[in-house]
């Protein structure tokens, strides 16, 4: 049988299926090639895979990528008490002794909801300043790790500092401490119709957020976050 044939990566082969099915030679050339290619494929996506996870190794080591993918059965891939709030701020234009931070960290609703109120109290010619907001447990647990040191036990420090951190509205992403005072006031007095209420009776700067406050109105001041 005359059987033309064809160039396949360099290999002459025949063109009729026929001649492809029975000739030996030809069956083991292309299974040759075939094995080649497959090889080259599986190391070039093991190389792409390899420089990946060196890039984001190293970038990680350097502080300009952060790896997002540490999961635990039954969490969300970000837990919001392990995000930090910021550190600090820039002064509050009305009083220097007090922060006015970025509201970084608080849970979506929360966040809209400050918005809302500070734009309420700006149309009223009121300026809010949030001193402190988000904080993590991490950070929680330094304020309390402070007032230890400060108070001299950790039972006089719980008196004033909530511990463990996760009792913290703060660090639930709930609350926020507002300044200066007479700012607070005026949240006191208006805050509600935006879900936001005083709390407790010695802090009068301290807010949480409920979306039942707004029409359930705010429920009786505690005498403080610790009890005591």
């Amino acid at each position: 049988m005359d059987v033309s044939s064809a160039t396949f990566a360099g290999t002459q082969l025949p063109t009729d299926c026929y001649g492809l099915l029975t000739d030996t030679g030809t069956r083991g050339r292309i299974i040759r090639i075939m094995s080649k290619t497959s090889r080259r494929v599986v190391f070039g996506v093991l190389l792409i895979i390899t420089l990946v996870v060196s890039t984001g190794a190293v970038l990680g080591y350097l502080g300009r990528l952060t790896l997002v993918f540490d999961r635990q059965p039954g969490k969300p891939l970000a837990i919001l008490e392990e995000v930090p709030g910021p550190p600090d701020g820039p002064k509050c234009p009305i009083d220097a002794r007090y922060l006015d931070e970025a509201p970084e960290g608080l849970r979506p609703d929360v966040l809209q909801a400050w918005k809302s109120l500070r734009a309420k109290a700006a149309e009223q010619g009121v300026q809010l300043c949030l001193n402190d907001g988000k904080r993590s447990r991490a950070q929680q647990q330094k304020e309390f790790d402070d007032a230890v040191e400060k108070f001299g036990t950790e039972e006089l420090a719980s008196r004033y500092v909530l511990n463990p951190p996760d009792r913290s509205m703060h660090v639930i992403g709930l609350a926020v401490d507002i300044q200066p005072i007479e700012s607070a006031k005026w949240v006191e007095k208006n805050g509600s119709t935006f879900g936001w209420c005083r709390r407790y009776e010695n802090e009068q700067w301290h807010f949480e957020y409920n979306a039942s406050y707004s029409t359930g109105g705010c429920p009786p001041l505690e005498k403080s976050a610790t009890g005591s």
